[in-house]
């Protein structure tokens, strides 16, 4: 559950910020934020997993678009951009994640990443912003890869803190 809701507190501050400071925001917040939900998702993806795991997560997914526009409905493109992003990020991210799941979690974790990072990338800044913006796309694929090797492994940390 504490998964769920700072997955939920990252997007939703993540797509604020988007609103308040443009697209100049979306390469820190990639590195610090979505980096994180990327790898909170495949923590969540492992406990849910056959438990309606996509119902889940596209209630997630929605969730964090919903409390943006709740908050700011000034927000409204940039949910829809976001939700959209992460919604096909995730089909990417959780494919690959299930082809890696023979290894260990930080394999799993960085190697989905990649294609979720790649994903989302491109498409959230190009319909937020409706252009495309390859500094912006380049340098958000690069700030996801790194900030969900961090966030990756203080979550396998956490796993190993509760398998203890």
């Amino acid at each position: 559950m504490l998964a769920v809701i700072i997955y939920l507190i990252a997007i939703v501050v993540a797509n604020i910020t988007i609103l308040w400071f443009g697209p100049q925001a979306a390469i820190i917040n990639a590195f610090i934020l979505i980096g994180l939900d990327l790898s909170l998702r495949d923590k969540l993806h492992d406990q849910w997993h056959g438990k309606h795991l996509w119902l889940k997560m596209l209630a997630l997914i929605c969730g964090g678009s919903v409390i943006t526009i709740v908050l700011n409905w000034d927000a409204l493109a940039i949910a829809i951009a976001s939700s959209t992003a992460f919604f096909v990020a995730g089909i990417g991210d959780a494919l690959l994640y299930a082809k890696l799941r023979k290894y260990k979690f930080l394999i799993r974790s960085n190697g989905s990443n990649i294609a979720g990072s790649a994903l989302d990338s491109f498409i959230f800044p190009t319909m937020a912003f409706g252009i495309i913006m390859p500094e912006i796309i380049i340098g958000q694929f690069v700030a996801k890869i790194a900030g969900g090797a961090i966030w990756s492994l203080v979550l396998q940390k956490t796993y190993l803190k509760e398998a203890q």
